[in-house]
């Protein structure tokens, strides 16, 4: 299994695994009709994180075939005096294909990122998990932390 960063190539799977991770975790499923609109956008969004020095998206690939990915975002943090400001990164869109679940492919994409993290001397590595998620993330080390507060704007 080969853990990388995505490139250009991997573009038409990284969307049908969106739009697949979206569908398994939404009650009200998305129709067929709509999936051109949404592969465009997606698209569009993944030509630029790639390019970009903000986005990160790790994947685990197997002769070809991405089996599960993550996607990192870079954040900058507003310089404190007295200290070294680091960025740290936002972790979302963590995917496995269901039947490669299981396997640890996701705990070792995991580990990769961490190395990663550590190496580019990133702060900390956030993620808000899904309720059945948080598992899988204390497993791997995470710990809960106090909840971040929203103002919802739609």
């Amino acid at each position: 299994m080969n853990l990388r960063l995505t490139n250009a190539d991997d573009i038409e799977q990284l969307v049908k695994m969106r739009w697949d991770f979206s569908n398994e975790y939404s009650q009200n499923k998305f129709e067929e009709d709509t999936y051109e609109e949404f592969a465009l956008e997606c698209r569009s969004f993944l030509k630029n994180a790639i390019v970009s020095d903000k986005w990160f998206i790790w994947v685990a690939e197997q002769e070809g075939l991405i089996l599960s990915h993550i996607y990192i975002e870079r954040i900058d943090k507003v310089p404190r005096p007295g200290r070294k400001t680091n960025p740290f990164v936002y972790m979302t869109n963590v995917y496995t294909l269901p039947e490669h679940r299981g396997n640890r492919i996701g705990a070792q994409l995991l580990k990769k990122i961490e190395e990663w993290a550590r190496t580019n001397h990133y702060e900390f590595i956030i993620v808000w998990p899904s309720e059945w998620s948080v598992e899988f993330y204390e497993r791997n080390g995470y710990k809960r932390c106090q909840e971040p507060m929203e103002l919802m704007l739609d």
